[in-house]
């Protein structure tokens, strides 16, 4: 018996290390500190996030939807009186039905750019950012769920907007190309998104974030060709204005409702200008990914 009770030599309790339960798991299969645990999408998280956003902007609907609608309607009937008397036509329109499309998605893309604009930068000035950063999300989901509720966001303006529109006299909303509505209207909203992330990750105080509204995103959106065309210009500032990424999503979701643009009236031309502002927000998107992956101005 006092053989059998006998300590064997190199035995775990002579060496002191801690025996590992066959049943209780070992404990090595755990993945070093650092590593997500994750292996694909965390789309709890993901969702969570998605919905912490949206119901956001939702509790304050009156001020993040409605306001903009009747905003923009202002603009409608401050340009349809004062350049729309007399019976002018644009590209062969009266002028409110062709202003009508471009007040549309206008709105769509300021209010995506402020909705993403606020996420981070409100987290940094309130102190909460470890919320949004802390949750086992990575740097790809993060900037999903920031973005789809930003382009929520546009799309419910956009429809509020098109609705007090078509009680306006005159104004036509009758769509000619579907698919351009859709497709310029989306990739606006998200280019708009992903320039509003960059913005709440850079920005440290509510006037860097102005800045950026009041001199980048308010000149670009009101000089794209949303009240004119820009074949009116001379050739210098036409070469300007087809240089703006805005022109391009003003004039593609215009052509979805009337079936011309500044573009051109061809599917071609429309097709073409697809593709590069779906490359566009390919390479912005890319790029704040990468932004997001270093950590900069939000880790440091």
């Amino acid at each position: 018996m006092a053989d059998q009770a006998r300590t064997p030599a190199g035995s775990p309790l002579e060496t002191g290390s801690i025996p590992v339960d066959e049943n209780a798991g070992d404990m090595s299969r755990f993945p070093p500190r650092g590593v997500p645990v994750f292996d694909g999408i965390n789309r709890i998280g993901l969702w969570s996030l998605y919905m912490k956003e949206v119901r956001r902007f939702l509790k304050v609907q009156t001020q993040t939807v409605w306001a903009p609608a009747v905003t923009t309607l202002l603009f409608l009937v401050i340009f349809a009186v004062a350049l729309g008397r007399s019976g002018r036509e644009v590209l062969g329109v009266p002028f409110a039905t062709f202003v009508a499309p471009g007040l549309i998605v206008m709105g769509m893309m300021q209010n995506a750019f402020a909705n993403s604009s606020f996420t981070l930068l409100g987290g940094k000035i309130q102190g909460t950012i470890i919320d949004v950063l802390m949750p086992p999300l990575s740097e790809g989901e993060l900037m999903a769920g920031i973005v789809g509720a930003a382009v929520t966001r546009a799309i419910m303006v956009g429809l509020a907007v098109a609705l007090a529109m078509a009680f306006y006299p005159g104004v036509s909303l009758a769509m000619a190309h579907v698919w351009a509505v859709v497709w310029f209207g989306l990739m606006g909203a998200v280019m708009l998104s992903l320039m509003g992330l960059l913005t709440s990750i850079w920005a440290e105080k509510f006037d860097h974030n102005a800045a950026i509204t009041n001199f980048v995103v308010a000149p670009l959106a009101l000089l794209s060709g949303t009240f004119y065309v820009i074949h009116n210009l001379a050739p210098v500032f036409q070469a300007i204005s087809r240089a703006n990424p805005f022109f391009y999503v003003i004039s593609g979701f215009r052509y979805g409702f009337l079936g011309r643009s500044d573009i051109g009236n061809t599917d071609a031309a429309l097709v073409k200008s697809a593709i590069g502002l779906g490359l566009f927000n390919l390479a912005l998107a890319y790029f704040c990914y990468r932004v997001l992956k270093s950590g900069w101005k939000l880790k440091d």
